[in-house]
């Protein structure tokens, strides 16, 4: 390549920069020049964005919301209550009558309440069985009282129904308080309450066979004291802990281990397990839906043994 044809090739490249660069300029300008007018034309999508945060952030988890409202109660004094003050919810999921209006709320009233809440009017129908003696999956032993029912397999919700007093109105007007003493399995449908024959019997001719209800949760007054029994087989290395008469349903049971409070799970039959034995034969704290806690020592290790104490929850 002689020098005429050098120097034209390396003319060729500087044009081909230049143009480069000339093009890096006017894409930076109209860069500049977009961002100045999206900054200008849309600061109310800045302060939606920013609002978003701050909501996301700050509306905490049913489950966190429930920790925290029974994190904040202070265990009493043996055989005592603490109570809270807190109101009832007023919503649940599942099937509310279309007259519960209330929107739910964001105090947690009752942050330990499952499927079924307090306040809240829900709709479904009423079947009845032959209850027999009047035991049934919540394993409390023969009812004193046949005005009992069993809850549908979705509001059972393993065993956290168990003990709850509802307040049953039929489509004539009737009413009728009954307790929670078993489940109706599926097909039982969200709503269903299969009530004993003799509490059919008090809202409609037993012949009818199935009526349409609404329902609610109760707080009832109740003049006798909570008992506490071990599981048959319980001991120091394994118990079962069953909580009976209870005002308002149980929520959490915890047994005093090593100076702290242990949370034991619940089973399907309705008793919390502490599978190592730990706790077993000692302080015990019962909580409620509400957070109201109730502290109770001096209950012996005795199987099959319903033992008083000399506490209760409060009314709600």
């Amino acid at each position: 390549m002689n020098a005429t044809d050098r120097a034209a090739r390396h003319s060729r490249r500087r044009r081909k920069r230049g143009g480069q660069w000339l093009l890096a300029v006017w894409a930076c300008a109209a860069g500049v020049l977009t961002a100045a007018l999206v900054t200008t034309l849309a600061p109310d999508h800045r302060s939606a964005t920013g609002l978003a945060v701050t909501t996301s952030v700050g509306s905490p988890s049913p489950a966190v919301t429930a920790e925290a409202g029974a994190s904040a109660l202070t265990p009493s004094a043996s055989a005592t209550a603490s109570v809270s003050s807190a109101r009832p919810a007023s919503s649940a999921p599942g099937r509310p009558a279309a007259s519960s209006s209330s929107r739910p709320s964001t105090a947690g009233a009752a942050p330990l309440a499952g499927r079924i809440k307090p306040a809240v009017t829900y709709q479904g129908v009423a079947t009845e069985y032959s209850a027999a003696d009047g035991d049934g999956a919540c394993l409390f032993g023969p009812a004193a009282d046949m005005m009992i029912g069993a809850m549908n397999y979705t509001g059972y919700e393993s065993a956290k129904a168990c003990g709850a007093y509802v307040l049953v109105r039929a489509a004539s007007g009737a009413t009728l308080k009954v307790l929670i003493t078993n489940e109706c399995p599926l097909p039982c449908a969200p709503g269903q309450i299969d009530l004993s024959q003799q509490a059919f019997a008090k809202l409609a001719n037993p012949s009818a066979g199935r009526i349409p209800i609404t329902w609610s949760l109760l707080s009832p007054d109740l003049s006798n004291p909570v008992s506490i029994r071990y599981k048959s087989g319980s001991s120091q290395y394994w118990c079962g802990i069953q909580v009976i008469g209870h005002r308002n349903p149980v929520a959490q049971l915890a047994v005093r281990v090593d100076g702290g409070w242990r949370q034991l799970s619940r089973t399907e039959y309705n008793y919390f397990l502490s599978p190592d034995g730990g706790g077993c034969g000692g302080p015990i704290r019962v909580t409620d839906i509400y957070g109201q806690q109730l502290t109770i020592d001096g209950i012996g290790l005795l199987p099959d043994v319903a033992q008083s104490t000399a506490v209760q929850f409060a009314e709600h």
